[in-house]
């Protein structure tokens, strides 16, 4: 929890107990239904919390934003992007209903009322958003096939409606069918971690 608050100190004082009771939730949890790596919950904060909270470097959602979580896995990157932005409303989505249970459950138990989790594919999901986000579900080009038909037109925010994506290693071929519409934002720039090294968040105007 401290290497949170030491890259944002100006968390307020729910956030800092709803990212504080992120261990022990996962933690109970995984114990249940496996959905992150053993070797992973040492290291939750930096893994998984740290790492979805990159996405904020590369974007500030506005205030009334509708941001979609595609394939959300254990809930990330949307629950640490949900507690981050409690203005902005956040849907999680995973085809596996056990890793839904989680999301759900973790949610309630933090008190996030902008979230909503649903199981079902990222195919099968019509209802639209400003922005979809991943963690490396699927090659980009696959996913934003598949996310174009959730993105509106409607502009809020100072990026375009798009794809925010976080990515390791070499993405060179993932981003070359989008040209100049990919931006990539090495995350090594943002944070100190060792972690971070070959981690990118990437943007894709739809």
């Amino acid at each position: 929890m401290e290497v949170i608050q030491r890259y944002y100190p100006a968390l307020s004082g729910t956030q800092v107990r709803q990212f504080a009771a992120l261990q022990a939730l996962y933690t109970d949890w995984n114990a249940k239904i496996n959905v992150i790596s053993r070797k992973d919950m040492e290291n939750l904060y930096v893994r998984h919390v740290l790492h979805s909270l990159g996405i904020e470097k590369m974007i500030r959602f506005r205030d009334g934003s509708r941001v979609m979580d595609a394939g959300t896995g254990g809930g990330f990157p949307g629950i640490p992007l949900a507690i981050f932005f409690p203005e902005v409303s956040f849907h999680l989505v995973d085809g596996t209903g056990k890793k839904i249970r989680v999301v759900q459950a973790v949610a309630d138990a933090v008190g996030l009322t902008n979230v909503t989790a649903s199981h079902i594919r990222v195919e099968d999901e019509k209802a639209r958003f400003d922005f979809v986000v991943s963690r490396a579900v699927m090659p980009l080009p696959e996913l934003a096939g598949l996310v174009r038909k959730n993105i509106r037109r409607e502009q809020h925010n100072a990026l375009p409606n798009g794809l925010i994506c976080l990515k390791g290693g070499e993405i060179q071929h993932e981003i070359k069918p989008f040209g100049r519409q990919a931006v990539i934002l090495p995350l090594e720039d943002c944070y100190s971690e060792p972690f971070f090294r070959e981690k990118k968040v990437i943007y894709i105007q739809l």
